[in-house]
């Protein structure tokens, strides 16, 4: 991410935030508050992750006074989070957190990274106590019987036309996913999360409604694992999370296991497509999601695209055929549609699976070759 623009200390404080951020952070609405001072820019929204969305704090510098700490303005929506003054005395953490600000060095380009998670884990604090002062026992039962799980997130919300309701973000399964791919390109650790959102209770209710549950998942962990194929367990009446988790990541656990050990599956099938396609131009090396090789029929020279499923062999590979030899009126080379309805079964051999796309690959050739053709414009 480039911070062209900034001062440069400015600029390196927020390389540094970016990059070493314990999650994915945004930077967004970046701005000059200057009127006549030619630094440039020295503010920002940042987009902070926590409780499986956002929340946005605008960072308020000034070029023109480098020394200063930059001030930090919460939403709307936390109107009551006063992070100088959440405990009754001064201890060990507000000792910190008045360092930060008092110490400031503009030329360390650790400061604002400092400076923001100190205020997050102000801000986890912060939400945790709102949500357990919500007169629902129902909450307060949840809250007491996972207070141990550690990484749990929690967040109370409202509006005019919205009931009150607890969110939750569990982090589910205590191993490093990305230590089991190996040659792992991910920066930052892949997890998953059960999202638990309950409704809070009117005192009249007989019965509690039941929590919404959803499985989340961090955004590069789709290359391994597809979180929209697990079903949910059911949630039975009674149930409290304690109970609900451990079943969970139990089959989660399996499910996430047998992904990795796809990846080989899903090598060893790209290379027993080379006797037939030859070496492959282009391959994921690392998931074993993609590959391209050159085919031809006859003078008609066309490239074959594999798209391979997390679910292979259970879903036969998506194919593609892009002309090398026809060429749009945009400039774009030809393309066929995405191509999966050929013969297919998930026991077959390797071996077998490759034979039968190649097969399948010499009678749509000259189909895909037919289409090119009459789709070229006649000069």
């Amino acid at each position: 991410m480039s911070f062209d623009g900034f001062p440069p200390f400015i600029s390196a404080q927020l390389h540094y935030l970016v990059n070493h951020f314990a999650e994915r952070i945004k930077v967004e609405q970046v701005l000059s508050g200057g009127k006549t001072y030619a630094g440039g820019l020295d503010r920002f929204t940042l987009l902070i992750p926590y409780c499986l969305d956002y929340i946005k704090w605008d960072i308020i510098y000034n070029a023109e006074f480098p020394l200063a700490p930059p001030d930090v303005i919460f939403g709307p929506e936390d109107e009551d989070f006063h992070p100088l003054h959440m405990t009754g005395s001064v201890g060990e953490g507000d000792l910190k957190f008045q360092n930060i600000l008092s110490d400031w060095n503009h030329k360390d380009p650790t400061r604002l990274l400092a400076l923001i998670q100190e205020l997050r884990d102000r801000y986890v604090a912060y939400q945790k106590k709102r949500v357990g002062e919500v007169d629902d026992d129902r909450l307060k039962f949840e809250i007491s019987t996972i207070c141990s799980r550690e990484g749990i997130e929690m967040q109370i919300s409202s509006g005019a036309e919205k009931p009150e309701e607890v969110k939750f973000a569990v982090p589910l399964m205590d191993m490093n996913i990305n230590k089991m791919v190996h040659g792992c390109p991910w920066r930052h650790p892949q997890k998953i999360y059960l999202q638990v959102i309950y409704p809070v209770g009117k005192k009249y209710a007989s019965t509690p409604s039941p929590p919404r549950l959803k499985l989340m998942s961090t955004t590069e962990l789709r290359a391994l694992f597809s979180i929209e194929d697990v079903k949910l367990p059911s949630w039975l009446d009674g149930m409290c999370m304690a109970e609900y988790l451990p079943h969970l990541e139990e089959s989660l656990q399996k499910q996430v296991v047998e992904a990795v050990s796809l990846i080989d599956i899903r090598r060893r099938f790209i290379e027993s497509l080379a006797p037939l396609f030859g070496r492959p131009l282009e391959a994921d090396p690392v998931f074993c999601r993609k590959a391209t090789f050159l085919a031809s029929s006859g003078s008609f020279v066309f490239l074959v695209h594999l798209l391979i499923s997390t679910q292979f062999p259970k879903q036969q590979p998506a194919l593609m055929l892009q002309s090398s030899q026809h060429i749009s009126p945009q400039g774009i080379s030809k393309k066929s549609p995405l191509l999966s309805e050929y013969p297919w079964s998930p026991r077959w051999e390797t071996s077998q699976m490759a034979e039968r796309i190649f097969d399948f690959m010499a009678d749509e050739s000259l189909n895909f070759k037919r289409f090119c053709s009459e789709s070229q414009p006649q000069h």
